[in-house]
């Protein structure tokens, strides 16, 4: 068995086919997926010790700041609790509103555009 080293560094595309022209716009085009807010509601059934638990666990904030998230949608009546793609988003929301369904609460959250 040969071992063979690696090129320092990696191309960054891969050769274009005969014929294909390529323009400076198209290498440096990236693409993103679109971001999302997740916002949480207020309610006056669900506890505090539910919103810390969800931002603790779903959302993997620190408890300082689970808490301060939680104290905002306390007396706001709503927070921005993070910022992610659309499908981790939903991904999330669903998570808190199964948990809170399972301790029966009406705790929601929402997303909206960026």
């Amino acid at each position: 068995m040969s071992t063979e080293t690696l090129p320092e560094t990696i191309p960054e595309t891969l050769p274009e086919s005969p014929g294909t022209v390529v323009t400076p716009e198209m290498r440096s085009r990236t693409g993103y997926m679109p971001l999302y807010r997740v916002i949480m509601w207020d309610d006056d059934v669900t506890t505090m010790e539910f919103v810390i638990r969800m931002l603790f666990k779903v959302f993997g904030k620190d408890y300082k700041t689970a808490e301060r998230l939680m104290l905002e949608v306390h007396y706001t009546g709503s927070a921005h609790v993070d910022t992610l793609p659309l499908e981790r988003a939903e991904f999330k929301v669903d998570q808190v509103h199964k948990a809170a369904a399972l301790e029966n609460y009406p705790f929601r959250c929402s997303i909206e555009p960026l």
